[in-house]
Formats: C-alpha cells, sequence, structure tokens
C-alpha cells in the first residue's frame, strides 16, 4: 500500500463491528509506532493508557463526545462502539504540556491500525476531569486524546469541498462523507 493510500484510507470511523476483538498485543504494537516517532526535543512526555475489555472500555465511553457536527447523533451504538480504546496523556513532570506530541503519536497509531485493517477515531472531546477519575489516573498524567479503535462497520468517502464547505455528514445510506479543500486552495504564495 503506498503511503498516499495509507493516508486516504486513514479516516475519522466512529461506527465498529463489535465482533472483532483487538488484543492487547496488537495495541502495544500501535504504541510502538508512537514511541518511534518524532517528539518536540526528544522529551517523549507522552504515556499511553490502553484499553480492550468489555469492562475497561464501558469507563472509557460514557466520557467521550462524537461528531459534534452531527447534531442528531448520540454517538456508537452499543452494537457500533470500539473494540479498544488507547487514552494518550502527558507526563507533566516531564513537559507541563505534550505541545504537537499527540497529533504525531495519534496520526502514526492510525496509520498503523489500517495498515492492520482497523479503524480509528482521534477524539479531543472528552470530559477529561471525570475519564480521569474514572481510569484512577495519577494527578501528574494529563489526558491529551482519547484513539477509538476497533474493525470499521462504516463507509467513510472523500469528497471535493464545494464553494468552501467543509462540513462532514451522513447521507441516507449512511455513508460518512467528508469534504476537502481542493490543493490549490490550500497553498499559499
Amino acid at each position: 500500500m503506498t503511503l498516499e493510500t495509507l493516508v486516504r484510507n486513514t479516516r475519522s470511523f466512529r461506527r465498529f463491528d463489535p465482533a472483532t476483538a483487538i488484543p492487547e498485543s496488537t495495541l502495544r504494537d500501535l504504541v510502538n509506532l508512537a514511541r518511534l516517532s518524532a517528539s518536540g526535543g526528544n522529551l517523549q512526555p507522552l504515556r499511553f493508557l490502553l484499553s480492550c475489555t468489555p469492562e475497561r472500555n464501558a469507563l472509557i465511553f460514557p466520557h467521550l463526545r462524537w461528531a459534534a457536527l452531527l447534531k442528531d447523533w448520540p454517538g456508537p451504538a452499543e452494537n457500533e462502539r470500539p473494540t479498544a480504546y488507547i487514552v494518550i496523556v502527558c507526563d507533566t513532570a516531564i513537559r507541563p504540556d505534550p505541545g504537537c506530541d499527540q497529533g504525531i503519536a495519534a496520526q502514526s497509531i492510525l496509520l498503523g491500525a489500517t495498515e492492520r485493517g482497523l479503524g480509528g477515531c482521534m477524539i479531543g472531546s472528552v470530559d477529561r476531569s471525570a475519564l480521569h477519575r474514572a481510569l484512577a489516573l495519577p494527578e501528574s498524567l494529563a489526558i491529551s486524546l482519547v484513539l477509538a479503535l476497533g474493525k470499521p462497520a462504516e463507509q467513510v468517502q472523500l469528497d471535493e469541498a464545494v464553494n468552501g464547505d467543509v462540513r462532514y455528514r451522513r447521507d441516507a445510506q449512511g455513508v460518512h462523507h467528508v469534504p476537502k479543500r481542493p490543493l490549490d486552495s490550500i497553498l499559499v504564495g
């Protein structure tokens, strides 16, 4: 698979096949990709909480907010939920905030997931205080992002943005459309 194909196929999936479990060994392999990725000042402040059991997943799910632009959709139904999560946290004893490290790490993980036939969604809209308590995390670990992972159970299609409208949407068949601005419109100078 070319890098462009991998990037095109690495989408934000929000509905998953509950029959496809992700073992902890796969989550460890994905986090290893993040570990090998760039880190600002090479400080490597990120830590990763792995979740692939129904019990732990149930602690995480209620603290996430899904697809703000889909006003009538409260998030994945019970039979569409992720089968794994990676909670990316910053060790504030090393660095008070992760800078852009969490984005680099998350993209590396999602590219690796796509390569393995899985999919995921970076979730930044998180009730961090409640999730921090639910997971009993030490005070020095600040939640940066949550990655929801699983076998995608939806189709995501890239479209060309029309008149600058980049709002994603779902059509009547449930296809999730993601408009992208044309290349020439994002180049400066």
